[in-house]
């Protein structure tokens, strides 16, 4: 049975639709011809005039087998019929000249092999079924005056064996064909290297997209986790003794989980496309915003000693915007990790911003296990190294030192 599994096999099937439909699709190319060829060899119209529709004509029929559109419909169909993993094509790259010339090329070679087996499938099988059939006296008498080759109505053993033998092999030839349109269709229908580079650079935007967008969560929604955790904890401690201090505690875990909300929902509102009629999320932070994050954090029971120098409104928007999730990263892994006040130094200078942040370091046994080296120090070196800038990071005399420098003036 193994010499009979192509005939048999689902893959060859779909592959005979795939071959099937170029020859549906080459049909008003064969009527083209057909009604061109009737205008040429008759004398009704001036062959000048017959040939200048016919160029018209071709230029016409020519220009599906070029369209962007036909590859992608070719594209889709060889996925579906032939069981090949090709790629959708780049939505923002449009087809150069060897990538559209390959696509004709299999387009038309898709029409001509269709043609051609509708063709056989026409004349051979009806043929080759009236062979068989006058083996069982079916329609003898219409074959037994007819000639085939060296056979005649009278051979009939031979010509029911020649009818199976035509049948069979036309299952093989679909077979083959097929199988030879799904070893070319990536040859000629997938991506050049200019979209290749197009399909890459999109996946790189949307990772670096992501990215972006799992910082944002991590240091807005973390720091409100910390200020609620720090302020609850304190509270916690002090619940019959000072009820004002627990106001305030439970005043500032609400303001941190505001803020919170507000970055999550700026967040989510650049994952989709804001609906007709709803409001576009509000801006993100940036270094204007400085005063009411060190309140929040002072709130929160850190001590925070800020010294700045030139006003932040002078920043380009992504610098103020990555220097103060920077700065609010800093505060939560001081609030978390560190011990004593904490110094905050930043410059705005007239090239770059320089920021600072200074505390002490928490004795040896107290220090979380998981250490310094977490998610938060890794997000913000991916936003310096970002806009070009420079981080440094690690103990110093005692003390946890975090300097950061962010150029900006080919950012503006």
């Amino acid at each position: 049975m193994r010499p009979l599994a192509p005939l048999v096999a689902a893959s060859t099937w779909r592959r005979g639709v795939f071959l099937l439909l170029g020859g549906v699709l080459v049909l008003p190319y064969v009527l083209l011809v057909v009604a061109f060829r009737q205008v040429l060899s008759g004398p009704a119209i001036p062959r000048p005039l017959a040939f200048g529709l016919l160029v018209i004509a071709v230029l016409i029929a020519g220009v599906p087998l070029l369209l962007d559109g036909s590859r992608a419909l070719e594209i889709a169909a060889a996925r579906a019929l032939l069981g090949v993993d090709l790629p959708d094509p780049a939505p923002t790259h449009r087809g150069d000249r060897e990538t559209r010339l390959r696509a004709a090329l299999w387009i038309a070679t898709h029409l001509t092999v269709g043609g051609l087996l509708v063709f056989a499938l026409l004349s051979t099988v009806p043929m080759a079924l009236a062979f068989i059939a006058q083996q069982f006296g079916i329609g003898a008498e219409l074959l037994r005056e007819e000639r085939f080759g060296p056979l005649d109505g009278r051979d009939t053993g031979w010509l029911t064996l020649t009818g199976v033998l035509l049948v069979v092999g036309l299952g093989y030839a679909v077979a083959g064909l097929g199988a030879l349109a799904a070893t070319m269709a990536p040859v000629l229908l997938g991506p050049a290297q200019a979209e290749r580079i197009a399909a890459l650079e999109a996946r790189a935007a949307r990772l670096a997209e992501r990215n972006r967008l799992a910082r944002e969560l991590h240091d807005s929604v973390g720091h409100a986790l910390t200020v609620a955790t720090l302020q609850a904890g304190a509270a916690r401690a002090v619940l019959e003794t000072d009820p004002e201090f627990v106001r305030r505690a439970l005043a500032a875990i609400e303001e941190a989980g505001r803020t919170a909300m507000e970055d999550l929902d700026h967040v989510l509102g650049v994952l989709r496309e804001p609906e007709r009629g709803r409001p576009v999320p509000a801006p993100q932070r940036t270094l204007a915003d400085l005063d009411r994050l060190v309140a929040e954090s002072r709130a929160a029971g850190l001590a925070v000693a800020a010294r700045r120098t030139g006003d932040p409104a002078d920043l380009p928007a992504v610098v103020s915007r990555e220097g103060y999730r920077i700065v609010q990263e800093g505060l939560t892994n001081a609030a978390r990790h560190g011990h004593g006040p904490v110094e905050l130094r930043l410059d705005v200078g007239p090239d770059a911003l320089e920021l600072e942040l200074v505390n002490e370091l928490l004795p040896a046994p107290r220090r979380p296990g998981h250490g310094r080296g977490g998610r938060g120090l890794n997000g913000m070196r991916e936003r310096v190294l970002l806009l070009g800038g420079r981080l440094t990071a690690g103990p110093q005399d005692g003390r946890w030192r975090v300097g950061v420098r962010l150029p900006y003036r080919e950012a503006r």
